[in-house]
């Protein structure tokens, strides 16, 4: 079981709640230009589409910051805007009507002179913050004080940011401490948890690779989220964005933070295996890339573990001798050759669909299969 959430305050980000009993959220962020309007809205729209409820688009120049506006106003999902080094960004993205700003106190020239001033245009326009503490631009106080990113180095950083917006009566703000080693970046949020009652963005930055930032992201978020730490999360990749979002909703679909779509249960294969299982796997897991329903269904290749997963999925084959016994509620309702199995489960899956009211063929993306080999 994991551990109840932890509480936090709740501030919006746009038309999205986080922190307190708000479902946690899934970000991502854009890789175009922003200044290049159409690319960047079309990205957000294929990021919506995939289930990502908070995008992040870049402004490190003035042009970007022109196009803040209308992003902000024709983005279906909170548009956060990242800045860097200019603080006249903070208050260009909070004028534009961003859901929220991101603002990196390690390298924003004269944040600390501008905290009050940034509050009250914040405060004014009920713009939400993210305090991003990054192990990659830490300030160089704290880098001189602890010799590098420790995640003792994170927290403060994070903690005095956060202070001297409260002392301005400002606390709609989440804070992140990111950092490319879980183990570190787990730690540093645990501290932090500790520290205050912030509601706080998990995130395992320069994550890597897909195959390996997907490992290292679920290791941390797994680790903090069975606590009860986190509220909204980001999968960084070095892939396209879509993948980070569909990374992050099946992480939540997995502990039971989010309601579970399509789940395909399939065995790893072994030598009692008398069907190719890699191939009927992926076969079904094509067919069924569409379908965007809590539906579970068990592939399997053999007859001893075979009957009795295909028995508790809401549909499932268990194979063997050349043939097929389809499952659907634990009943089987037919038996078909081996070359029919993929075309039948595809089938009954789609009319399971249909009885349940539910569109068969929704969009790709938050509605991937879960491949869980077993």
């Amino acid at each position: 079981m994991l551990a109840p959430r932890r509480k936090t305050r709740k501030i919006r980000v746009g038309s999205v709640e986080v922190g307190g009993d708000a479902p946690i959220s899934v970000q991502s962020m854009t890789t175009t230009k922003t200044h290049d309007i159409n690319s960047t809205l079309q990205q957000i729209a294929e990021l919506t589409a995939a289930g990502c409820d908070i995008v992040r688009v870049a402004c490190p120049t003035d042009k970007d910051a022109e196009a803040l506006p209308i992003i902000a106003k024709k983005s279906k999902i909170p548009v956060i805007a990242d800045i860097h080094f200019q603080p006249k960004y903070v208050f260009a993205a909070i004028e534009a009507g961003c859901g929220a700003v991101r603002v990196n106190p390690g390298n924003i020239r004269k944040f600390d002179d501008q905290v009050k001033e940034i509050a009250q245009a914040a405060k004014d326009a009920g713009v939400s913050l993210r305090i991003g503490v990054n192990a990659g631009s830490l300030d160089k106080r704290l880098l001189a004080k602890y010799g590098k990113a420790t995640p003792e180095a994170l927290v403060e950083s994070a903690v005095w940011e956060a202070s001297l917006f409260e002392e301005h009566d400002f606390h709609d703000f989440k804070i992140s401490v990111k950092h490319n080693d879980p183990v570190v970046m787990v730690r540093a949020y645990e501290l932090l948890a500790e520290a205050g009652d912030w509601p706080l963005h998990l995130g395992v930055t320069e994550a890597g690779p897909a195959f390996q930032g997907t490992i290292k992201s679920a290791t941390a978020f797994g680790a903090l989220l069975s606590k009860g730490i986190g509220d909204t999360i980001r999968v960084s990749l070095s892939a396209p964005p879509v993948e980070e979002v569909k990374v992050g909703s099946q992480i939540l679909e997995a502990l039971n933070l989010r309601p579970r779509k399509l789940e395909i249960v399939s065995c790893p294969s072994c030598g009692r295996a008398q069907v190719d299982v890699y191939e009927l796997a992926d076969s079904v897991t094509a067919g069924l890339a569409d379908l965007t329903v809590p539906l579970r269904v068990a592939v399997m290749g053999c007859v001893v573990n075979g009957p009795g997963e295909a028995r508790e999925a809401d549909l499932g084959v268990a194979s063997g001798n050349g043939k097929g016994q389809i499952f659907v509620k634990g009943e089987v309702i037919k038996t078909v050759p081996e070359d029919q199995i993929v075309e039948t489960l595809i089938a009954e899956a789609q009319r399971i669909a249909g009885e349940m009211g539910m569109d068969a063929g929704g969009a790709t993306g938050a509605g991937a299969p879960v491949v869980t080999v077993s």
